[in-house]
């Protein structure tokens, strides 16, 4: 019979596996990974995840919604936390937003590089995605508040994250040298600026 878990043995437990899981769904993708692989990988017996996740896609899901929680967690603190002006915050998200993706390279292909199935059956990773997706506009409004530039915050930070998101994404795959990503973002950044300063 099995032991009855406690609140504390079931988180631990699950985040020892998705810990794992995010591992072995970066290296190998997710389609080519088992329940099975992920149960050797912590020296569990093959059934034991099923005793915290309903499938691999429960799991998926969950590696996911942590990911995108605590990229938006980087980005909030970064525009929370900087003294100074809106150009000071601005400056801070970008480079919140590309330390996350070079520290953590695994989290943020599984982010952003795959659809999750049935996505709208995970509420908690619709809402970590929301929160992580608000953050691309959230740091403009004050810009555009302050005057610095001039335009609809939600369609600047689409730009922005676009020209951000390209040269990391280039990077990870080698198709950038190390370090390339940072100063092109940094060049896009301030020709998008440029051009949408107001009297531009």
């Amino acid at each position: 019979m099995p032991r009855v878990l406690s609140e504390a043995d079931v988180a631990d437990f699950r985040e020892r596996l998705c810990e794992a899981a995010e591992k072995l769904f970066a290296e190998k993708g997710p389609d080519a990974v088992t329940m099975r692989q992920l149960a050797a990988e912590l020296g569990v017996s093959p059934m034991t995840p099923y005793r915290y996740f309903a499938d691999k896609e429960d799991i998926l899901a969950a590696v996911r919604t942590n990911g995108f929680n605590r990229f938006a967690e980087a980005l909030e603190t970064a525009l929370t936390k900087t003294q100074g002006s809106a150009r000071a915050k601005s400056t801070a998200v970008g480079e919140a937003y590309l330390n996350f993706a070079f520290e953590h390279p695994q989290t943020y292909k599984l982010m952003f590089d795959l659809n999750q199935p049935h996505e709208k059956d995970y509420p908690d990773l619709v809402a970590a995605a929301a929160r992580a997706n608000a953050m691309q506009s959230a740091y403009i409004r004050g810009l555009v508040e302050s005057g610095f530039m001039q335009g609809d915050p939600e369609e600047i930070g689409r730009m922005y994250w676009a020209a951000t998101h390209g040269a990391v994404t280039l990077e990870l795959a080698g198709k950038l040298p190390g370090g390339a990503a940072r100063t092109l973002s940094r060049q896009l950044g301030q020709t998008l600026a440029r051009g949408l300063r107001p009297g531009a």
